[in-house]
């Protein structure tokens, strides 16, 4: 039976760091079934969900330091089951855009949460605009939301609170 484990990784960012992690995963009888990776900073990160049986597991999971020594990142190795999906959960796209300043992710973060409304992917960026130079801001999310959601209501409120706080946002179905 195929056991699972979620894999985050640190360490300064360098070629050939990809090649190096996956295959020792490879060597180990692991199997990378999802993953996200970018560098921030001078710092490579990556998050991993890998699976494989039992015992290569036990045995990766026992030779984490010398993986961390070889890769020279830090490792945090958790196990983990499937998830199981909100059968009633819509998926919806949010992007926003805005001058960049802070509590940008906090406010939008408990706009969803106090409406009990599931995260599942979010990646931000800053950058500068073409012509001014000035430093933009930019947020990618996806959510679920429940079947039972008045989306239109949603939508609403969520508009309404982004011109409270001058952002530029989009809810949208994926």
């Amino acid at each position: 039976m195929s056991k699972k484990l979620v894999i985050s990784a640190l360490g300064v960012d360098r070629p050939g760091i990809v090649n190096e992690l996956s295959n020792i995963i490879y060597t180990h009888a692991l199997n990378i079934e999802d993953s996200r990776m970018t560098v921030l900073g001078g710092e490579f990160a990556i998050l991993l969900l890998v699976s494989g049986e039992q015992a290569s597991i036990d045995k990766f999971q026992t030779i984490s330091a010398e993986i961390e020594k070889t890769l020279q990142m830090r490792l945090l190795i958790k196990p983990t089951i499937d998830s199981s999906p909100a059968s009633d959960s819509i998926p919806y796209s949010v992007e926003v855009a805005a001058l960049d300043n802070p509590g940008i992710v906090n406010n939008i973060a408990n706009f969803f949460s106090s409406r009990n409304i599931n995260i599942v992917n979010l990646q931000t960026e800053r950058y500068a605009a073409p012509h001014t130079g000035s430093p933009m801001f930019a947020l990618h999310m996806t959510i679920g939301i429940s079947a039972e959601t008045n989306i239109s209501k949603l939508r609403d409120a969520f508009t309404e609170a982004c011109d409270e706080l001058n952002l530029d946002a989009e809810l949208s179905s994926i």
